[in-house]
């Protein structure tokens, strides 16, 4: 008998541990409640900065694309499709430019020195 009471009694020890704070809505309420923070009217001016570079980790290597523009990466990418025999190339502007770049060199090295190698290689 007595440990079928103690036995009740844990368990609703553990229940009643389980179970939410009254205050904790509350307090959820009053975060979703509280004003946008505002810049204060004496503050420095703020430079603009690129939305995908700010979304970036700090010390992230940049994509190609951000790096030197949209035409430039694009005729690096279009190298690089060229040359590599891999079947899943890092050529692709979303990539860092010295990846693209790395993988160009690695595919033109991989000529032997009497083999014609393609145009894209000299350029």
């Amino acid at each position: 008998m007595r440990r079928t009471v103690f036995a009740l009694l844990a368990v609703t020890a553990l229940v009643s541990a389980c179970e939410r704070p009254a205050e904790a809505p509350a307090t959820e309420a009053a975060a979703a409640a509280a004003p946008a923070p505002e810049m204060p009217a004496d503050a420095p001016p703020q430079e603009e900065v690129d939305p995908a570079v700010a979304l970036a980790p700090v010390g992230a290597p940049v994509s190609c694309l951000n790096d030197i523009g949209e035409a430039a990466a694009q005729r690096l990418v279009d190298r690089c499709i060229a040359v590599s025999p891999a079947t899943h190339p890092p050529c692709n502007v979303a990539n860092p430019c010295e990846m693209i770049q790395g993988e160009i060199e690695r595919s033109c090295e991989m000529y032997a020195p009497g083999e014609a190698k393609p145009a894209e290689c000299a350029a």
